[in-house]
Parts: structure tokens; C-alpha cells; sequence
């Protein structure tokens, strides 16, 4: 393993978040903020509690979860993107470094950009509710497991655009959608038995409850079913990100 290869590419990635620090970290957190106003003030006035959990706490663990979903594609996809439209992933290409290197510091970067961020509107959800984590060890495996997962995808994305339209698409389309859809504002009873079994199709529903589970003890869905969800994800990601590395898919042509 070339770590050195890995810490260079590491380092210039994570290198990137202080050069677009608006972007990557104070524009997410100022949008936290406003769900807080929006959903956590005036929405959670007129709800008291759900699930035994004041309507404020409620809906933090969903938007960490929000925020490590849509800024970990956004960190992977552009990293590998803009080497590929200014010509320098050849350069990648061609020199020593193996593709579970690259892999290794481009999606390693984002994920870990993404988990800080994670982190940082926990710590900011603190100021304006009262958040208790039943269990610790979990979260900050739920945490790790998805700032991984969606930054893999990021990569695929990334691999896959050809154009800048592209990079955006599937993250505004897909990814945020099914998001919002996915119980990351409200819990599941509250919906009508039938739209409860509609978005059981939904697979951000078992991220999102197994990492409120964490916090308060309460989940929608069997935590095993959620932690089978996110190995699953993970696991074909990274057969995805192997099969382009193999076939040179959207890298040698």
C-alpha cells in the first residue's frame, strides 16, 4: 500500500474544504439553522412530542443525516469530476498508485468531510434543543458507515457525469427527495397505514431510523434491518466503484 500516495491525496482534498469554506461548511449549517426555525419553531410548537421526544430533538439525528447523505456525493462526485474535466485524471491514472489508493483518499476525504460536518450540526443542534444519545457507539457507527456509503456513490456519480448537469442531477432528483420522504421530519405512525407500507420502499427510512435509534431508543424499523440496509448499500458501491476500475467505465476513453 502507497501511503504516501494516500496522505498527498488525502491532505489536497481535505485541502479544498478551507478554500470553498462557505460552500462546504457555513452555507450547511446556516440551512440547519433554518429547519430549526422553520420545522423546529413553528412546526414544533403546534406538536409536542413524537415517539416520547420533543418535536425539536426529534428531527435532529434526520438532519445529520440530511447533510452527511447530500454532502458526501457533493465532496466525492466533484473530486473526481473536475480531474477528469481539466485532463489531469491520466496523470492519476498513469502513475503508481492503485485504484483502492485513489479510492482510499478521494472517497476517504469526502467522508471525512462530511462526518465533521455531521459533528458540527450535532453541536449546533445543542443551542437550540436538548439532545441525549442513548447509545454513543452506535451513532458514530452509523455516522462512519454512511459519510462512506454516499461518498462512494458521490464517486460513482463523479465517474459517470460527463457534464456538470449531470454531477447534479441524481443528488437534486433522487438522493434529496428521498430524503425528505424518508422520515427525516416525522415518524412513520404519523402517516396513513397505507403510505406507512409505501415508504418502507424508501431506503433512506431504515438510515435515518436506525441513526435516530441511536439518539433515543425509539426506531420506525428493526435497527438489524437498518444496519443490514447500509451494509448492503455499501457493499454494492463498492462492487460498482471495483467493476470501473476493472473495465475503465467513463476513466480510459
Amino acid at each position: 500500500m502507497n501511503w504516501r500516495a494516500i496522505q498527498t491525496l488525502y491532505v489536497s482534498e481535505m485541502a479544498r474544504t478551507g478554500r470553498t469554506l462557505f460552500q462546504s461548511v457555513i452555507s450547511p449549517i446556516i440551512s440547519t439553522c433554518l429547519y430549526f426555525v422553520v420545522f423546529g419553531s413553528a412546526i414544533g410548537s403546534r406538536i409536542s412530542e413524537v415517539q416520547g421526544v420533543s418535536y425539536g430533538a426529534f428531527i435532529v439525528p434526520g438532519l445529520i443525516m440530511l447533510s452527511l447523505m447530500t454532502q458526501g456525493i457533493s465532496n466525492a462526485s466533484f473530486a473526481i469530476y473536475f480531474p477528469k474535466f481539466i485532463g489531469t485524471v491520466y496523470e492519476l491514472l498513469s502513475a503508481p498508485v492503485s485504484f483502492v489508493e485513489i479510492v482510499t483518499s478521494y472517497v476517504g476525504a469526502a467522508a471525512t468531510k462530511s462526518a465533521m460536518l455531521g459533528l458540527i450540526i450535532l453541536a449546533t443542534s445543542t443551542l437550540f434543543v436538548n439532545i441525549h444519545i442513548a447509545h454513543p457507539v452506535w451513532m458514530v457507527v452509523f455516522l462512519v458507515l454512511t459519510a462512506i456509503t454516499f461518498a462512494l456513490f458521490g464517486f460513482i456519480i463523479g465517474i459517470w457525469a460527463d457534464n456538470f448537469e449531470k454531477l447534479t442531477v441524481i443528488p437534486l432528483l433522487i438522493v434529496t427527495p428521498l430524503t425528505f420522504l424518508g422520515g427525516t421530519f416525522y415518524s412513520l405512525d404519523m402517516l396513513p397505514p397505507f403510505w406507512q407500507k409505501v415508504t418502507l420502499i424508501n431506503p433512506v427510512v431504515y438510515l435515518v431510523s436506525g441513526f435516530r435509534w441511536s439518539f433515543y431508543n425509539t426506531a420506525d424499523v428493526s435497527v438489524s434491518l437498518s444496519v443490514l440496509m447500509i451494509g448492503l448499500f455499501l457493499t454494492v458501491c463498492i462492487g460498482i466503484v471495483a467493476w470501473i476500475f476493472k473495465t475503465g467505465y467513463r476513466l480510459k476513453s
